[in-house]
Parts: structure tokens; C-alpha cells; sequence
């Protein structure tokens, strides 16, 4: 049993997304008072000026929230956490605002993690896939594993963020995941933090999805990947055999998330592009270049990371062929995924 009540899992939840909803109302009409508007450019995939920053909302609730579920019901609190994700959110923030350089960015990420790692600390034993127990990978290797796991996942969240839906329906699949999870390993504070996470994103996707009324800007994606990364760590303390196999389903639960990304960033690399500089060159920015509508490559994405989720979570409760199964049916949900970028590339 999860230790929390029905009545107060669902306030809570109601809570998050109605906080967020209405918030993102008022900040979509602050914005447009205030001028802040998405120009798009030839590298973007909206043809209309469009208030950006809306993400600001959903880490205000969420970590609202994240403080609510620590203090008033005594459950633990990462300030190594909070004091990351506030970097992470400023810097984004003002990167909103002014457009900073990537690498201005990237220092300010580079200390998050490291602020995040302090406190939670690293992974020394990780599960690999249809090898018994875990693999011991040592402090050294572990630090590198996991600071570069941070760094990378709170930049895919951003670099994925380029049409309508599809960052704040991750998310909103993703944190039911965890939330699943958490049941399953009887940890009230991820389950609760899970379901404020989910009920804060769909909040906003309600005015995000296609059509857009707002986007969620670095400030969101940044800090939605940041505290996804974080996921894997924020659950550790007290797993005990589990805990190994943790990184490998935070991975799963945003694996196209991640595959994209990578996937993208060793072909523009190949190709000898400055792989730090914007483009339109993802998987799910060729599918709309071919004419799918945002909504379509958002449900894509999200459906698949459905999937894949439900796969995972599967294989971790019953074990055995399942873990087998789990990665068979992830390859070729990911070989559809590419096939189906190359064959509507343009």
C-alpha cells in the first residue's frame, strides 16, 4: 500500500492542474501585454507569433507542489533537487527572454547537475539488460554515467520541444508511469510527485496542443527534463535491489525522447554540422516537414512512449521473458520510428 489517501492524492492532483491551467490563462494574457512573443524563423515549425514561456507556470506548481507533498505531509525533501531545478529554470528562463549562447546554457546546467549529484548522489551498480544482478561501474564511471545522463536528458527535453504537444504530453505519460512505479515499490512521495508533475503538464497542454495558444519555452522543457533525469535518483534511498534497475526504466519511460536526440545528434555529427546549433532535423521535425499535422507526430511520440512504458513497467513486475519481450517490442517500435522519418523525410 502507498501510505497516501484517495481523497488527498486527488485533491492534490486537481489541484496541480487546475493551478496550472488557470495559471497559463493569465500568463498567456500577460504575455501578450507584455510583448513576448515566439517570431518564427525559418527553423521554426509554427507559422504565427506565439506567447512563449508558459513552462514557467508548470515549474512553479510543480515545485510547489514537490514542497507541499515534503512539508505538510513529511516526506522527504532533495534540496539538491529544488536548488537545481531553480538553476535550471532561471537560466532557461532568461534564456526565454534574451536568447543566450548553448554554452552559456550549458554551464548553468553543468552546476545544476553537479548541485543535484551532491545531494542524491551517483549510480556504482547498474542493471544491464538479460544479465543477472547488477554491473558494478565503479565512482568514476558512475559520476561520468550520471552527470552525463542529467545533462543530456534536460537538453533532449528542450531540443525536442518544437511543436505543439508533443514535450507536455510526454510528460504527462512519462509521470503517470512513475507514478505507477511508485506504487509498485510503495514510495508515496514519487507517487505524489509523479501525479502533481502529470496533473501540472496536462494543465498546460490543455493550451498547448494544437493549435497552440502558448509554448513551453526552455523554461519548462529544460526543467521537465532536468527533474526527469532526477526521477531515477529521487526514488534510490531505500530500494535496495531495485534501486539498480531504476536508471533503466527512467531511460524507457523517455526512450524516444533520448533516441531521437541521439540519433539526430551522431547523423548531424557524421555529416560534419555544428550539432549545437538549431535545425530541423529530428525524427518528428521531418515528419511535420512532410506534411503531418503537430497533433499527429505529438499522439505518435506519445502513444509509443505509452507503450513502451507499459512494457517496461510489465517487465519490471513480473520478471523473467517479460524483460526479454519488453526490449524486443522497444527495437521495433524504435526501427517503425525511424522508418517512418526516412520515408517521410523531404
Amino acid at each position: 500500500m502507498i501510505g497516501v489517501g484517495l481523497t488527498t492524492s486527488t485533491c492534490l492532483f486537481a489541484a496541480a492542474f487546475l493551478a496550472s491551467s488557470f495559471g497559463v490563462a493569465i500568463f498567456i494574457r500577460w504575455s501578450r501585454h507584455r510583448g513576448l512573443f515566439d517570431i518564427p524563423n525559418e527553423r521554426s515549425s509554427h507559422s504565427t507569433p506565439t506567447p512563449r514561456g508558459g513552462g514557467l507556470v508548470v515549474v512553479l506548481v510543480s515545485l510547489a507542489g514537490y514542497l507541499i507533498v515534503g512539508f505538510a505531509l513529511g516526506m522527504p525533501v532533495s534540496w539538491g533537487y529544488v536548488g537545481g531545478s531553480l538553476l535550471v529554470a532561471f537560466v532557461s528562463w532568461l534564456d526565454d527572454l534574451y536568447s543566450l549562447p548553448f554554452w552559456s546554457r550549458l554551464i548553468f546546467h553543468v552546476i545544476a547537475a553537479g548541485i543535484l549529484m551532491c545531494d542524491l548522489g551517483y549510480w556504482t551498480g547498474l542493471y544491464i539488460p538479460f544479465v543477472s544482478g547488477e554491473a558494478d561501474v565503479g565512482n568514476t564511471a558512475g559520476v561520468l554515467l550520471t552527470f552525463a545522463w542529467v545533462v543530456w536528458l534536460l537538453n533532449a527535453y528542450n531540443f525536442m520541444d518544437g511543436i505543439d504537444g508533443i514535450a507536455a504530453l510526454q510528460a504527462v505519460i512519462t509521470c503517470i508511469a512513475w507514478a505507477v512505479l511508485a506504487l509498485i515499490l510503495d514510495i508515496p512521495s514519487i507517487f505524489l510527485f509523479s501525479g502533481i508533475l502529470a496533473s501540472a503538464s496536462a494543465g498546460f497542454l490543455v493550451h498547448n496542443w494544437q493549435p497552440a495558444k502558448v509554448f513551453m519555452g526552455d523554461v519548462g522543457s529544460a526543467f521537465l527534463g532536468f527533474t526527469l533525469a532526477a526521477m531515477p535518483l529521487l526514488a534510490r534511498p531505500g530500494r535496495g535491489a531495485n534501486a539498480s534497475i531504476l536508471p533503466a526504466l527512467g531511460l524507457l519511460l523517455v526512450w524516444f525522447f533520448i533516441f531521437d536526440t541521439v540519433f539526430t545528434f551522431f547523423r548531424r555529427l557524421i555529416a560534419g554540422q555544428r550539432f549545437w546549433e538549431a535545425h530541423r532535423q529530428h525524427i518528428y521535425q521531418k515528419l511535420v516537414i512532410s506534411g503531418w499535422e503537430h497533433s499527429r507526430v505529438a499522439l505518435l511520440y506519445g502513444l509509443m512512449s505509452a507503450a513502451a512504458s507499459a512494457i517496461a513497467l510489465t517487465a519490471f513486475r513480473f520478471s523473467g521473458i517479460y524483460r526479454y519481450l519488453a526490449f524486443l517490442s522497444v527495437f521495433v517500435l524504435t526501427s517503425a520510428l525511424v522508418y517512418l522519418g526516412a520515408r517521410n523525410k523531404r
